[in-house]
């Protein structure tokens, strides 16, 4: 027999959004739900017509079959559908996956309202009890409910049938920056209410203290409300009243009907604990449905915070406060189950953010899982709801086509009916990157209808004029926009918007360049609030090596530290056999496949600092507290110093009673020895107690201030007196015949380095091939000569590329227990932005541990080392390489003064450099890094490859937005630098 809902082709029909699916609401029916997560029957068929063979295999549910071993893989595209048939059109060849289970209704459910809902299927999801067709839905991330009352016998068994169709029309509108997934993403679950139940709560608090709660009420008995039904609450325990002016049920109103009875709560809380992102104050909520004796027929219970969300001028403001916003963009994403992620995960996602400095995240592009919203509320966040619509590569025709405008409606109502209730979320989105249509504005209508409490955003409204008052953006959020522009607007006159950035600093590989120069002008510009960073996530997906397939939920602990286990990888686009893809594109994160944070993250922090310090005069300091809301109670900390001789002395920091915004004049810590040398103030600033994202003594930021320059002489390394040149007769420096240094600690003689394994910014951002043109990763070294004189070696070199001649020379000068090397190097006009110039060589094996005077621990580079502190760093070389997914430029440390590289027992080299430069050590030449896909391709070599830059290019964010500042370019001319070699 056909089936009815095949008949229909829901998955060709962009007007038919659902059948038979229930009306979205803020009720949550999770607590007291049967789960019916766990292993599924399954078969994927290879089109929805196709017929079920005999056997039957198993799934995971929630989880997506594209990870579950199916021939159907995981695929990653962009901007491009992953398939050439035009919306609303879907490819002939179209995984349907049929998931099936017994399912055993109890008993007590008799008389009961049933219901089944499904967390999210990806796309289309079709709906049979013991086969009989219940619904149909669309939106591969919202809840789908279906009453089942008349489908199932309360004490028997029924059988549930889940259709899922991988592509629809609806597919042209979920064309989202990534992974294609099919199945069942969200949890399945079986409820059951009384008849008479609460079917909407819309609850209002505002940060004065008036709360209303409106309850809409519907009896699915069939007939008319019963008589006499009332609703009562409390709030963290204290009585609520019903508004008696407040009588929607029995009022002589034609947009009531006897199937739908209103009722309002009204409260107002003395002293109220309003609710922020730095202080995330909660009451818990509890409403009542009562039928007319009395005994209660359903609960609501929420979590509500009080606050307000205004825009006034040009000016965003939480509790009539312009907040900064401090945010990221997050997809839901795990390498193991691609779109099904805990609660457990989500916490760990949020919890890590806010120990580094975030206050704001954007559900990119889509609304998120229920209980992320839960956790933004209990942890504090700022959160920019963004409903489920990108047509990204037929945005132009999508957005103005009538055919999709119930499923826009359909999508952004859904998720405001679904979220409105939560404080955290204080702006609604229509989408990413679908053009601007009339579409749009049909769903903006019904978002300020319904809630006029909160701004609405749109990028693609926004960029028809950051000041236009005719779109529909309360804000401009452009993309990626270069920085002088933000300011440019802001100091127009014409601004009339608050400018918050959907989109910036694209973290894709090494990246987020000019990060704190961004911020800088944020804090200091009026008009500029903050923005969204690109993004959380690498989406790179643990795949096994030998066959090319996803590990799945067997490849748990098979990863650590950003790196996947020996026979794994970290997969992007491409790497499942994919022939349209974006590459690497996918894996533009600030933390890893596993969580591990970038390097970035650090920068992030620092910038983000809630505890700023600074010199004032030679007197003092000036301490300031960044918050907005928050006094520094909840912080303890512990000044550093950090001196050029290579102590670290401590001292015990008592912070000052400073409200937000508050500054402080405090002394000196500590006496400033009075030998000389460069002289660093840290002040660690730690959580003083146990914060609900993290434990007592976790790192908040590590603001530092320079106390004292260094003197003209370089310090030594500790233990290693400064000491006179020598006679050459006594140490002579040895080169070889083609003038390269010869020493018993290299294997590779310093030579001129101009080319660095190029970064994604590089690649994609095209400075890269302009590198290749000019022959910098291929150049031709030519000895010119060698000169000898007073112990001294002078050696002239030529370094032949496609674009012209570089110039080298390096004079090699004998100090006791080594050789002092300065160089330089001439660049023709023709090089005008080079990757680097400096010295490259290579050690023997042994020396594993780095010790540098220096910015650290982490990497750092000349556009992105607010977060590194100068300080006294040691890290094993293994540890000093960042595993990007694509291997690149990474492992370097800005700002170093000095180094050594020990073996265990302490033999070994130390470097003293002329001033603070560029500096890396791994077990990586750049060639080994430009030509390798994933790093299960490195075979790391048996000692170390050193780099001293004079100058670094800066990294940027050139992927995906503007390329680095022209003050971290290296221009064409003469660079000079010098350093000194010694024996441990």
């Amino acid at each position: 027999m056909t089936d009815p809902l095949l008949v229909l082709r829901p998955w060709e029909a962009p007007e038919v959004t659902s059948w038979r699916r229930l009306p979205m609401n803020a009720v949550d029916r999770r607590p007291g739900a049967v789960s019916l997560d766990g292993a599924w029957r399954f078969q994927l068929l290879p089109e929805p017509d196709a017929p079920l063979a005999d056997a039957w295999s198993s799934a995971c549910v929630p989880g997506v079959w594209t990870m579950q071993g199916t021939d159907d893989l995981p695929q990653y595209t962009n901007v491009r559908m992953p398939y050439t048939e035009y919306p609303p059109l879907s490819p002939a060849a179209n995984p349907t996956g049929v998931y099936e289970r017994e399912v055993d209704v109890p008993a007590e459910w008799a008389g009961r309202r049933i219901v089944l809902q499904v967390g999210a299927a990806e796309s289309v999801l079709l709906v049979h009890v013991d086969g009989q067709p219940v619904g149909i839905s669309k939106d591969s991330h919202l809840a789908a409910e279906f009453d089942l009352t008349d489908a199932v016998r309360p004490g028997e068994r029924a059988v549930v049938r889940l259709t899922v169709v991988k592509w629809s029309d609806a597919s042209h509108i979920e064309d989202q920056d990534h992974w294609w997934h099919g199945g069942i993403t969200r949890s399945v679950l079986l409820y059951t209410t009384d008849p008479l139940h609460l079917a909407d709560v819309t609850v209002r608090a505002r940060h004065s203290g008036e709360l209303t709660v409106d309850c809409q009420v519907r009896d699915a008995g069939g007939g008319a409300l019963p008589e006499g039904w009332y609703v009562s609450g409390d709030l963290d325990g204290h009585p609520i009243a019903q508004d008696a002016e407040f009588d929607r049920a029995n009022a002589d109103d034609e947009r009531v009907s006897d199937f739908l009875g209103e009722a309002r709560l009204r409260a107002t809380v003395p002293e109220v604990r309003t609710w922020n992102a730095e202080l995330p104050e909660l009451y818990d909520l509890s409403v009542r449905l009562h039928r007319a004796n009395g005994t209660v027929a359903d609960t609501f219970r929420h979590r509500v915070g009080f606050r307000d969300v205004a825009i006034v001028g040009r000016d965003l403001l939480v509790n009539g406060e312009r907040v900064f916003i401090r945010g990221v963009n997050r997809h839901d994403f795990h390498p193991l189950t691609g779109r099904t992620v805990s609660y457990d995960d989500m916490r760990a996602d949020l919890s890590l953010l806010k120990r580094f400095g975030f206050n704001a995240i954007r559900t990119s592009h889509y609304p998120n899982d229920p209980s992320l919203y839960d956790l933004a509320d209990e942890l504090g966040f700022y959160v920019v709801d963004e409903a489920d619509i990108e047509s990204h590569d037929h945005a132009h025709e999508i957005a103005d086509d009538p055919r999709y405008l119930n499923a826009f409606v359909d999508r952004v109502s859904r998720m405001v009916l679904r979220d409105k209730n939560h404080p955290s979320v204080i702006i609604w989105s229509l989408g990413n990157e679908s053009d601007y249509g009339a579409n749009h504005d049909a769903a903006a209508g019904w978002v300020r209808r319904h809630d006029p409490t909160r701004p609405l955003q749109y990028e693609g409204a926004a960029k028809r004029g950051w000041a236009n008052p005719d779109v529909a953006s309360d804000i401009a959020c452009p993309m990626y926009a270069p920085i002088e522009d933000c300011i440019a607007h802001a100091l127009s006159g014409e601004q009339t918007k608050p400018l918050i950035q959907c989109e910036y600093s694209h973290a894709m590989g090494n990246s987020n360049g000019t990060l704190a120069d961004h911020w800088a002008a944020i804090e200091s510009t009026p008009g500029l609030q903050g923005g969204f960073i690109w993004e959380f996530w690498d989406h790179g997906i643990l795949q096994r090596v030998n066959d090319g397939r996803p590990a799945g939920r067997t490849g748990a602990g098979l990863y650590a530290n950003g790196v996947a286990a020996p026979g794994h990888r970290w997969a992007y686009g491409g790497d499942f056999g994919e022939r349209v893809h974006d590459g690497a594109f996918v894996a533009d994160g600030v933390v890893f496949p596993d969580r591990t944070p970038k390097p970035a993250l650090h920068e992030h922090r620092e910038i983000a600092a809630p505890v700023r310090i600074r010199c004032f005069r030679h007197e003092g300091l000036v301490l300031a507290n960044h918050q907005h809301f928050r006094g520094l109670d909840w912080l303890t900390a512990e000044w550093e110093l950090s001196l050029a001789d290579g102590r670290t002395l401590t001292a015990p920091a008592e912070l000052p009673d400073l409200r937000p915004g508050e500054t402080a004049a405090v002394p000196l810590p500590l006496e400033l020895p009075q030998d000389g040398g460069e002289a660093w103030l840290t002040l660690r600033v730690r959580t003083a107690r146990d914060e609900a994202w993290a434990p007592s003594g976790t790192e908040v930021c590590a603001p530092q201030v320079r106390l004292r320059a260094a003197d003209a002489t370089p310090a030594p390394a500790p233990g290693l007196p400064a000491v006179p040149a020598v006679a050459a007769a006594q140490r002579p420096v040895e080169v070889d015949a083609d003038g390269l240094l010869v020493h018993p600690l290299l294997t590779a003689a310093p030579a001129l380095s101009l080319w660095r394994a190029p970064t994604d910014n590089d690649e994609l951002g095209g400075v890269a091939l302009r590198w290749r043109a000019w022959g910098l990763d291929a150049l031709v070294r030519k000895l010119v000569s060698v000169h000898r004189a007073g112990g001294r070696v002078t050696v002239l070199a030529e370094y032949a590329g496609t674009a012209g001649v570089i110039r080298h020379g390096q004079e090699f000068t004998p100090v006791a227990d080594g050789i002092r090397v300065a160089e330089w190097a001439e660049l023709p006009e023709e090089f005008d932005d080079v990757a680097r110039v400096g010295s490259v060589f290579e050690t023997v094996a042994g020396l594993d541990l780095l010790e540098w005077f220096g910015q650290g621990p982490w990497e750092s580079y000349p556009d992105r080392s607010t977060g590194a502190p100068v300080g006294h760093h040691a890290l094993p070389v293994d540890e000093l390489f960042t595993p990007y997914l694509r291997p690149q430029e990474s492992g370097g440390r800005h700002g170093v003064r000095r180094f050594t590289l020990s073996a265990p027992d302490a033999t070994g080299l130390a470097v003293a450099l002329d001033e603070p430069r560029q500096v890396s050590v791994t077990r990586y030449r750049a060639e080994d890094l430009t030509a390798a896909t994933h790093h299960d391709e490195l075979v790391p070599r048996p000692g170390c490859v050193v780099h001293i830059d004079a100058a670094h290019r800066g990294v940027g964010t050139a992927s995906c937005g503007p390329d680095t500042a022209p003050s971290y370019l290296i221009p064409a001319g003469v660079h000079h630098w010098s350093w000194t070699l010694r024996v441990l």
